[in-house]
């Protein structure tokens, strides 16, 4: 838990807090005032469902999560809850996607925000006085399936933790562990968008090229080292031209929200096949995301400084420095990763925490990835994702992948059921958790970012 001060009201406008963070505000939505929820009224994350039963089954819905019910925005629009907020609002709540809402900017966002705090506040009667309204706009989470929240044109993933990059390069490279670009450049590679599936979608094991290290030529077969990564990543919300970086000043206003990412990695395929040109095949296979988008409103209580560098760091070029990015840059969030073995759910055995990790000691912050992202002139365009890279911590139990908690196989790991994994094992399922505490506010979380190992096919 942080134990920062407060954003001030000098802060930028993405890190103040207002009414809707109060943390005495009670929902008539009665399991959002439920201490352990992740959606409580202090969240209001978005997201898109569609009900499994009934006349609507199936169609593709922005909702909103608060409990353990959601919110369908566009029954609400309909009926004229947004009438006095601009059009575009109502209009975007009734697409089937956010990338509307996206498009729209923080403006927009925030206006939504407000708008939904009050009407689900304990109290209200607008919508609690009208039973069909509340009966046709409310929707049990366990009565519904998530789709993706957002059609994806890019996607970029990021390598922004210093902890996992030391520990991946001591593996490799002892003597010199980081490269000597880390420390002056935020490193990504460009992503699979099309292979980024949603929560509880199954994962099925790569086939791929391999050269075992005492073996004269590469074969080609089912990936052995399968490896999870914790990361977050960032939706971008309202889009900048080509030619036309964002600032690291503005950068905050393009973020929409964040999500929980779980970056599926062949690690014997990656060995092979990343130089010259970086991850391909060892990446392109799936990514797992949460279904619920976070909004960067409702994580300005979270708001913490951007990672402490040690004296001997080379300052940021004037690109990638900004006092109120330094200030508030970081984000005070924890993430988990959870396994269940087919034999340990076989036994009834719960999942068991293998790692939990800060994302504040990233060393590069969403904001900075953006603005070096478009600092040469890319467009990014609204549902577009970025993803941190590995969150790993100083500690042993922090470290965000299992290369590093097996410290590449030499260390395994011993599950509850007897087993042990130096890499993940099919049946296996890997459940990634997040949430933002501290001192003064409403705890709030991310849901779960889940999937299970399937067979290699052929």
């Amino acid at each position: 838990m942080t134990t920062s001060t407060a954003p001030s009201a000098s802060a930028p406008l993405w890190a103040r807090t207002d009414d809707t963070h109060d943390p005495a505000l009670r929902s008539w939505v009665t399991s959002a005032n439920d201490p352990g929820t992740d959606f409580p009224i202090q969240n209001l994350p978005l997201g898109v469902f569609a009900r499994t039963s009934g006349e609507r089954e199936g169609e593709p819905c922005v909702g909103m999560a608060i409990g353990g019910q959601i919110v369908d925005l566009g029954v609400l629009a309909n009926a004229g809850a947004f009438d006095d907020i601009e059009e575009f609002v109502f209009e975007a709540c009734c697409e089937p996607s956010l990338n509307e809402l996206m498009w729209e900017g923080a403006a927009a966002r925030r206006a939504l925000r407000k708008r939904m705090s009050q009407l689900l506040r304990e109290g209200d009667q607008e919508f609690t006085s009208d039973a069909a309204l509340r009966a046709e706009a409310l929707v049990a989470q366990s009565d519904v399936e998530m789709l993706a929240p957002a059609d994806i044109g890019d996607y970029t993933d990021f390598y922004a933790s210093i902890h996992h990059a030391t520990n991946v390069g001591s593996m490799f490279r002892p003597d010199s562990p980081l490269l000597p670009n880390y420390k002056h450049i935020p490193i990504g590679y460009h992503g699979r968008a099309s292979s980024i599936v949603i929560s509880g979608t199954p994962v099925q094991r790569p086939c791929g090229q391999t050269k075992a290290d005492d073996a004269d030529m590469p074969s080609f077969g089912p990936c052995r080292l399968l490896d999870y990564e914790m990361e977050v990543g960032a939706f971008i919300g309202e889009p900048n031209s080509m030619g036309h970086p964002v600032s690291l000043a503005e950068a905050e206003e393009h973020l929409f929200g964040l999500v929980l990412v779980n970056d599926w990695s062949a690690r014997d395929m990656q060995k092979w096949e990343y130089v010259p040109l970086g991850p391909f095949l060892a990446k392109n296979f799936a990514t797992t995301i949460s279904p619920w988008i976070v909004t960067m409103e409702a994580l300005a209580p979270f708001r913490v400084p951007a990672f402490e560098r040690d004296a001997s760091d080379p300052k940021p070029l004037p690109y990638l420095a900004d006092a109120g990015n330094a200030a508030h840059g970081g984000i005070g969030l924890t993430v988990e990763v959870w396994l269940q073995s087919k034999q340990m759910k076989d036994q009834d055995i719960d999942p068991i925490r293998l790692s939990r990790g800060p994302f504040s000691q990233m060393y590069w912050t969403i904001a900075q990835m953006l603005a070096h992202h478009t600092s040469g002139g890319c467009n990014m365009m609204p549902g577009d994702l970025i993803a941190s890279g590995t969150i790993s911590g100083p500690t042993k139990d922090s470290r965000g992948s299992m290369l590093e908690l097996s410290w590449r196989g030499t260390e395994p790991i011993e599950l509850p059921s007897g087993e042990t994994r130096k890499f993940l094992a099919d049946g296996d399922e890997v459940i990634m958790r997040g949430f933002c505490e501290r001192a003064g506010y409403r705890r709030i979380g991310f849901g779960e970012c889940r999937g299970v190992v399937m067979p290699a096919q052929g």
